[in-house]
């Protein structure tokens, strides 16, 4: 938790312009999932999380996912980003069909076009802040001096330009989250995928960093999908889909 530190530096927010796209201009989609079916084999027969789902993700979205544990939504979430694959259906996913992907391609595709966020920060304590966001780069093979100024560049936009020394274990959690997030953003990704990325954190916290993924979706004309318990945070997000019992319904933020 972050209470020790309730008087870090806050990273910088662009101002809010309102996250929904502007009037009269074209959004085309950029995530478009097609009669999804996610089915496990389990000691007591099949399980089936979601059969026919089939919705639309407009580029510029900032989507929140929200439902009861166990509902499929981690997984969900994990097949748009070509991270697990389904059991039926078709995703596409800027311009591409997931389910062709070889495992190699599948690799690169998230690479180059998907940065995600955990619960978890799942960041490599033997390494330093600058070196854990400089990750995906040096897996694509990009130079070591290429990589970490990059890597300064994106932990100064998210408020940790004097933590890049650090390891994981003298960051906060808010620190450690802020790391992860710069991590998932510096291939500069179309689309952010963000499984809930505040639910280690204390409620200040949550909001801080909630903030600044909305200020980074919009300074980087991102398409974010969320998932998230939090309710509050979801009716911040430009449209909210209910998974529950298998289907997928929009909510409007009042009915959370």
């Amino acid at each position: 938790m972050d209470t020790a530190r309730a008087t870090e530096a806050q990273p910088h927010i662009p101002a809010s312009r309102g996250l929904r796209p502007p009037a009269g201009v074209d959004h085309p989609t950029i995530i478009s999932v097609r009669n999804l079916c996610k089915e496990y084999l389990t000691g007591r027969g099949r399980l089936t999380l979601f059969d026919g789902l089939s919705f639309d993700i407009l580029r510029g979205e900032m989507l929140a996912i929200v439902g009861q544990s166990g509902a499929g939504k981690s997984t969900l979430l994990h097949i748009l980003g070509a991270l697990d694959t389904p059991s039926a259906g078709d995703v596409y996913c800027a311009s591409t069909q997931l389910r062709s992907l070889t495992p190699s391609q599948a690799a690169t595709f998230r690479n180059r076009e998907i940065g995600y966020v955990w619960q978890f920060h799942y960041l490599l304590p033997e390494f330093t802040a600058l070196e854990n966001v400089a990750m995906p780069l040096l897996a694509r093979g990009e130079s070591k001096a290429s990589a970490l100024r990059s890597a300064e560049k994106w932990l100064n936009e998210v408020g940790l330009g004097d933590r890049t020394t650090h390891r994981a274990g003298e960051l906060s959690g808010g620190e450690q989250q802020r790391v992860s997030i710069a991590r998932a953003l510096i291939t500069q990704p179309q689309v952010l995928l963000a499984d809930e990325p505040t639910g280690d954190l204390d409620g200040a916290t949550a909001d801080l960093i909630f903030s600044l993924i909305q200020g980074l979706h919009q300074l980087h004309n991102l398409t974010s999908v969320i998932v998230t318990h939090n309710q509050a945070l979801a009716r911040r997000c430009t449209r909210i889909l209910r998974l529950d019992k298998g289907r997928l319904n929009e909510v409007a933020p009042l009915a959370l």
